[in-house]
Order: structure tokens, then sequence, then C-alpha cells
């Protein structure tokens, strides 16, 4: 985790001068914070005796000085902090997407990779604010007070430095190392939580109609999961809270035990007992969040370790469809191809198919044989492991879950074309069989459509690009029969002359292309 930090300080412009910055103004709050208690257990001792009101003066100058500056130190300290925080977080952020432009995103678990690239990268900020700071600046603080109180009473200083110690760094380290293992799991539980909520929201309507409970029951484990980890983790934080009070109670009755005697003998002010006393309070309240940043640590570590992982996967296939340009010839090929994902052993060899223009070819086989992996090698998307593939003309893909994004109805179809003009787009809806206003959102997923609409706007993002190629995957899933029946008669007739290549289990839509290539697994199709 200190390689990726020195990377992030790299990429950001200016970072290493505001992380010293922060730790500068950190430093100075909290040194403010522990300096008022003093000056004010001075200033009451002093007052105390009724001393000319001249003498005080000094006193009073600190007890303010101290005040103020705790404020504005700390309002100025956030600022400079967060900047850097986010600063990292945008320059980590942007990594991470660059990493997922290059490659290809079938088969990731969509809700555990959103909440890798939003909430674990967020965990950057908690790792400078809540942890590097505040651990850095209260140790330089810790020593200084001590040494400070040293002057005073040795005694004292040195039992202030010992439960200092206790405070900043024992009762931590155990924190964290008790609840180690609750703190790992959270980001991955948070993960497999977003990917089941995920899951349901796009099968609510499915799962209600059939009365299906299983996955809710699914999400309700890994949410009960979830709150078990957090109550442990919170149990450890109260446990570590009463330590941090005996920590600061101990040194409290150390600056007594001390103190007392050596006032008694003369050795000591008495005016000075109270700041012996109350210093180690002030320092200890300041203390009392550096069990809690252990356990962000740990936390932090986990999500930012899930982040590094998508850092360090090798890319897979090219991350984009690459546009290919207008071909006489258009169509595709396989010759004696290897199919499956690089670095991973073939799922089909010697594979051989071909589509020609007019043609409309069915692929068909069963469920994780590897039909959209084809797909996805005829796309370029990845690249065969061995033999060869050819693609000619522009080709345009129909994907099986293709996403239909929560804005209007125009701009999801100029996903296929850029910039398409209004007239463009009310032609790829006519062409589509679609009766909807271009300004008319459709909702998240395409919520506010029926199943036909949602597969015909997504067809009418493909008419829009004028492709030659055609590749379809399941086209007609979860439709019923006569919505399915009416979009491949339009589908028909809008790509009349072009290559096509239909991924389907439909036997209807089977029964309606000229041949049909069966694949199964590792076995040579002709």
């Amino acid at each position: 985790m200190i390689g990726l930090l020195r990377t992030l300080f790299a990429d950001v412009p200016g970072s290493r001068r505001r992380f010293a910055l922060a730790l500068l103004l950190s430093l100075l709050t909290a040194l403010c914070s522990v300096g008022l208690m003093a000056a004010s257990g001075l200033l009451i001792s002093w007052a105390a005796e009724h001393p000319p009101i001249l003498w005080l003066q000094t006193t009073i100058v600190a007890v303010r000085a101290t005040g103020l500056g705790k404020g504005a130190f700390r309002y100025a300290e956030r600022l400079v902090s967060h900047s850097l925080a986010l600063r990292l977080q945008s320059g980590l952020r942007l990594r991470v997407y660059r990493a997922l432009a290059g490659t290809t995103l079938l088969g990731r678990r969509k809700g555990d990779l959103l909440v890798r690239i939003v909430t674990d990268v967020e965990a950057i900020q908690d790792l400078v604010v809540r942890v590097l700071l505040p651990f850095t600046s209260l140790t330089v603080l810790s020593v200084g007070v001590s040494v400070a109180i040293m002057a005073l009473s040795p005694g004292a200083g040195v039992g202030l430095l010992v439960s200092a110690a206790l405070a900043g760094a024992v009762v931590p380290l155990l924190a964290r190392l008790v609840s180690r293992r609750a703190d790992r799991e959270i980001a991955p539980l948070r993960g497999a939580l977003a990917d089941r909520v995920g899951q349901l929201n796009h099968a609510a309507v499915d799962l209600a109609a059939y009365g299906d409970e299983r996955e809710l029951t699914g999400v309700l484990e890994v949410d009960r999961r979830l709150e078990r980890a957090e109550a442990r983790a919170a149990l450890v934080r109260g446990a570590a809270g009463a330590l941090m009070v005996l920590a600061a109670g101990l040194s409290v009755v150390v600056a007594l035990a001390v103190g007392i005697p050596a006032v008694a003998s003369g050795e000591l002010n008495r005016i000075h007992l109270a700041v012996l006393v109350l210093t180690p309070l002030a320092l200890h309240e300041v203390l009392s969040d550096l069990p809690q940043a252990a356990q962000t640590l740990t936390r932090a570590y986990a999500s930012l370790g899930r982040v590094r992982a998508v850092l360090a996967e090798p890319a897979v296939g090219t991350g984009d469809l690459a546009a290919g340009s207008e071909s006489d010839r258009p169509g595709l090929a396989l010759h004696e191809a290897s199919i499956g994902w690089p670095g991973e052993a073939a799922i089909l060899t010697g594979v051989n198919l071909s589509v020609r223009p007019g043609q409309r070819i069915a692929l068909t086989g069963p469920s994780g044989v590897g039909k959209t992996t084809v797909a996805a090698t005829l796309l370029g998307l990845i690249e065969p492991l061995a033999g060869s593939v050819e693609r000619r003309g522009t080709v345009g893909y129909l994907a099986q879950d293709a996403h239909i994004f929560n804005t209007t109805v125009a701009e999801n179809i100029r996903i296929g074309k850029r910039d398409a003009s209004p007239e463009e787009i009310r032609t790829a809806l006519t062409r589509a069989g679609l009766d909807l206003a271009p300004e008319r959102m459709v909702g998240e997923d395409g919520s506010a459509l029926s199943g036909g609409e949602a597969r015909r706007l997504a067809l009418a993002r493909l008419l829009v690009g004028e492709h030659q190629v055609w590749i379809l995957d399941e086209p007609t899933e979860h439709l019923d029969r006569e919505t399915a029946d009416a979009l491949v008669a339009d589908l028909w007739a809008q790509t009349e002359g072009a290559a096509m290549l239909v991924i389907t289990h439909d036997p209807d839509l089977i029964a309606r292309c000229e041949a049909r290539i069966d694949l199964q697994p590792s076995v040579s199709v002709q």
C-alpha cells in the first residue's frame, strides 16, 4: 500500500507539500487543544492566589490564543487535508478507469465492481485524513508534551509518556489485532451485498411474479454477515475506549502521586500542580480517536487491496469494439480457432465458421459452452488463443444484456452514433418499430419501458449506425412469443442483405435462420 501511496503522491502535483502543511496544521490543532487545558489550569490556580492582574495577562493571552487557534487551525487543517485526500482519490479513480477502459468487462460482477470503483477508492481519504495525519502528528505531540512536563516534574513526565504510549500505540494495536478479521471482511461483504442487491433489483419483477424468495434470502444472509462484522468491530471500539479512559485515569493518578509530595516538599510550585493533572487529560482526549483510526487502517488496507487487484489484473481484450470500415465483401470467419479468455485454457478448439452477406447463421449450444466468448472473439474484444479471426465491414453487436441508461430515448440511441441528428434518431426509432418520443425518460435499466420496447431501443441504437455485419446475442430472451416474432420480423426486414450471426436458444428463431452451428465443448465445428 505504501507503493500505491507513493505512486499517487507522484501523480498528483503538490501532494507532498499539501501533506506537510496538513501535518503541521494537525499538530498545531492538537497542541492548542492541550495548551488550552494547561494554560487554563495555570490561570485558575494562579488567580486563586489573587496576584496583581498584570501578572496574569500573559496566561490570559495564552488561553485566548490557544482557544482561538484550536478552531482556526482545525478549520485550516480540514481544508488542506481533505483537498489532498480528494485529489488523491481522483487520481486513484482515474487510474482505475484507465485500467478498466483497456479491458473487457464481460463476466464481471457489476455490483462488486461498482463498490470497488466508488466506495473502496474512497478509502484513500480515510488512510490520509483519519490514519496517517493523526498518528504522525499525535506521536510528535505526545513526545513533546511529555518532555515539557518533565521540566516541571520528571516523574510526572515519565508517567505521562508511558500512559501516552499505552493510549497511542498499545491500545490501538490491540484493537486492530482483535478486530482485524471483522474489519477485513467488511469491504468484500459490501461488494457482495451490492452485487446481490443489483441482481435482485434486475430480476425483481420475475421473482415477484413467481413468488421466489430465494434471492431475497441470499441478500438478507449477506446483510446479516455484514451486520455481524460491523457489530464485532464496534464492540472492539467500545472496549478500546474503556482502556483509553483507564490510561487517562492512570496518567492523572501518577501526576497526583508525584505532584502532591513535590508541592509539599517545595520542589514544585503549587500553581503548577493543576498543569500536571489537567494536561494528561487534554492529551488523552486528543488520543482517544486512535483505536478507531487503527481499525480504519485495516479497513483501508482491505479496500485499497481490492482496488489494487483491479489495477493489477492483466488486460483482457481491447476494452472497446473496433469501429471497422465498410467493405465490399462484409462478413465474419473463424479458421481453426481455439476460443477462450487470455491466460486460461481454451473452452473450444478447432472452430471454423463463416458468415457471408445475406446469410443468417444460428449459433447454438448448451449454456456455458462459450457462445458469448465466440462473439467476443469475433468482435475483436479478445483474440483467439490459436487460429485466426477475420472481420470485414462495420460490425454491430446486440448484447444479451444491452444496458439501457437512465436518460432519454435519444441519448440512449446516440450511444450507437455520438453525433446522430434528431432526424437520424427518429429514423432509427421508426426502423426499430418504436413509437417513443426522443425526449422521453426511460428510467433506470429501462424500467419505464416494456421488455419488448427495451430490446427495440437497443436495436435502434444499432440501426442508427448502419452496420454491414450483425451479431445478435439472445435477441428474443425474456420476450413473449408475439413480441419476439414481431421483433424478429422487423429485424429481418431492416437487415436485408447483411451478414448475421444469431446466438440463441429459441427454436423458432433457429428455424428462421438459413443454417445452424451447434457448439459442443472442445469439439470442432464445420
